[in-house]
């Protein structure tokens, strides 16, 4: 039996269907990545099955006795709670003794008998508290936060990681998580992939950070109007296939499109019509209309436009031994750069390590202590600062994006606001609404119409990937790969840095900041080259270097190819291709309407012949490293 099944399961907000007729089973082992537009109900799905919202129809059937832990977006945590007090809370009453216990052992006077601490204690061990506590305080230490610190006094980021660890430490059976790695930086996220690939329960989650999705997920769930579909594999896996489904639907609705267009031609022949119409054939015309009519149409893509501004001066920003501390701790050290028009800089750091600092002090929003700052000419500078400050919560979206004006010029086209909105997915009912009405994903998309709408050739953002949904962000990366201006960006999501940027400013405490060229994976290259190469002493002796010369030929001996070796890794790339195509047309063949109504023996084939390629392919993607290696 799976631990949790979904039957026909239907919810709607007024005139909104989000989940219709929808199935779904989760078992033990699966680690599922749910994905959808924003506003798909993808959340709404999520609480359902925690049994926080009660479906409109359908069943949710629960193995009697799992335990189900959930980390939403967002949680209310009481006033001044410790740390300990958010994540043992999580363990029911048992939580409750160990807040007291510690509480009660924080103000014991221990010259002095307590027989509430005791009664406390004696509890515990019949409640086996002990060993929840060390459970507790090991996850604390996993996700380095301080059992002491007051959560409400914690960053988001820190905060994000108290209500995953309260998430985690009651190892329940099914673990739900709504964006984890929002506000997490990249250590920490990847404690989470290694803690997630070692779970033994199921999984189901949310996310938009493409690497986190194709590290984690064992099967993929899109939700998309309403229904939900499943696809095993990874998340490279489902794009492929999505593809070729995608093909399969568009040619699907041209052939139902035609169909009807030559039956309706048929029905209006008149009296010579109807002297020969076959009721079966009208019959089936009015079902063709009644498909039609029912046919649910995509939603609209984020229509994103990027208004550039005039050429700036060739020197952006240069920064000489710029210094900053707060409060005693050094923030930035003798940082020196220039930042030249067109470069795309990406900030690579922990949480709290000073990357927003760095770029308010190069846009000369803080003062340095020490060093210059130099600013080019010409410059238009617009900022997506992570926590939306400048938007004002009580104004409506179209006042906060055109600020008065109804036209909102782009380039050289000239948009009403209206329409201008419409392309960011906001209706007009939506645009008249407040900006603390809105979901985090609608903020994010306000705050972009918003700089878009203005001249920029220095675009500085700050953690703009939280809250957009996969096709928004894809859309993002291709507008920023065509943005002529200088880009300065923050940023966890690992692909989009690797997608966006051509060098890295990576954090590496203590204030110091160094310069890599490339994305997030080649810093990762470039570091664990330097961490393997030997010291470099200056001023060798020729003998030395005679040595080193020596071990370079031997190595590149080494790496010399037999010649069967090189016939098979030429090879290789053709083998390759072949599977990849018979994959696609077997893939089609799935996606197919009727593809499940053929012969129960011809559809085992078929899904046979898949997972052998897919079996064939990943030997030979292993094979061609192994030679290579």
């Amino acid at each position: 039996m799976s631990l949790i099944s979904l039957k026909t399961l239907s919810i709607a907000f007024g005139d909104r269907m989000l989940l219709d007729a929808a199935n779904l089973e989760i078992n033990k082992g699966q680690r599922i990545g749910l994905i959808g537009r924003n506003g798909e109900g993808k959340s709404t799905l999520l609480r359902i099955i925690n049994g926080e919202q009660p479906p409109d129809e359908g069943e949710l059937l629960v193995k009697p006795g799992i335990k189900i832990a959930m980390l939403a977006q967002s949680a209310v945590v009481a006033e001044n709670c410790t740390v300990y007090e958010v994540v043992a809370a999580a363990m029911g009453d048992a939580g409750k003794l160990l807040m007291e216990y510690q509480n009660l052992l924080e103000h014991h006077d221990f010259s002095q008998p307590s027989q509430a601490l005791e009664a406390v204690q004696n509890a515990l061990e019949n409640q086996g508290g002990w060993s929840l506590n060390t459970r507790i305080e090991k996850t604390l230490s996993r996700l380095n936060l301080n059992a002491k610190a007051l959560y409400c006094a914690l960053s988001g980021g820190w905060q994000r990681r108290a209500l995953l660890a309260r998430t985690l430490v009651n190892q329940p059976d099914i673990i739900l998580l709504d964006e984890p790695t929002n506000h997490l930086d990249i250590p920490a996220i990847a404690w989470l992939e290694k803690h997630l690939i070692g779970f033994r329960g199921a999984l189901l989650f949310i996310t938009h950070d493409r690497e986190f999705l194709q590290n984690i997920a064992t099967d993929i769930v899109e939700l998309d109007r309403g229904k939900l579909t499943q696809w095993a594999g990874t998340y490279g896996d489902y794009l492929r296939r999505k593809a070729a489904a995608l093909e399969e639907e568009v040619r699907h609705t041209r052939k139902h499109d035609k169909k009807l267009a030559l039956e309706e031609s048929w029905i209006r022949q008149g009296i010579k019509a109807r002297r020969t119409r076959n009721e079966g054939r009208v019959r089936a015309l009015q079902k063709l209309r009644l498909q039609q009519q029912e046919r649910r149409k995509a939603g609209g893509k984020v229509k994103l436009a990027l208004h550039q501004g005039h050429l700036s001066g060739k020197i952006i920003l240069e920064a000489t031994r710029l210094n900053y501390a707060i409060a005693g701790t050094t923030i930035v050290k003798d940082f020196s750069a220039t930042i030249l028009r067109g470069d795309r800089i990406g900030l690579i750091g922990e949480n709290g390590c000073g990357k927003t600092t760095l770029i308010r002090l190069l846009l000369g929003e803080l003062q340095a202590i020490s060093g210059k700052l130099r600013q080019g000419t010409r410059l238009e500078t617009a900022y997506f600062d992570q926590t939306r400050q400048h938007l004002d919560p009580d104004m409506s979206v179209i006042d906060a994006v055109g600020r008065g004006r109804e036209q909102i010029t782009i380039g050289d086209k000239s948009k009403h606001i209206m329409s201008y909105l419409a392309d960011f997915l906001f209706s007009p009912a939506r645009v008249r609404s407040p900006i603390k009405s809105l979901s985090g994903g609608e903020r994010a998309r306000v705050l972009l119409a918003r700089i878009f709408a203005q001249p920029i050739n220095l675009l500085v953002m700050d953690e703009p990937t939280n809250d957009l949904d996969i096709e928004t962000l894809e859309l993002l990366e291709e507008l920023l790969l065509d943005f002529s201006g200088t880009l300065l960006l923050v940023s966890h999501d690992r692909k989009f840095i690797d997608n966006v940027v051509t060098s890295t400013w990576v954090f590496e405490g203590g204030g110091e900041i160094k310069e890599y060229v490339g994305g997030y994976a080649d810093w990762l290259r470039q570091t664990s080259t330097e961490i393997a190469a030997p010291p470099h002493k200056i001023g060798n002796t020729s003998e030395s270097g005679k040595k080193s010369e020596s071990r370079q030929v031997q190595t590149s001996k080494a790496r010399k190819l037999s010649y069967n070796l090189q016939r098979e890794l030429d090879a290789i790339p053709d083998k390759i291709n072949q599977l990849e195509r018979n994959q696609f047309d077997l893939t089609a063949r799935v996606s197919a309407a009727d593809f499940y109504q053929s012969e129960p023996a011809e559809i085992t084939r078929t899904l046979d012949k898949i997972k052998s390629v897919e079996t064939e392919l990943a030997k030979l993607y292993a094979r061609w490293g192994e030679i290579e290696g």
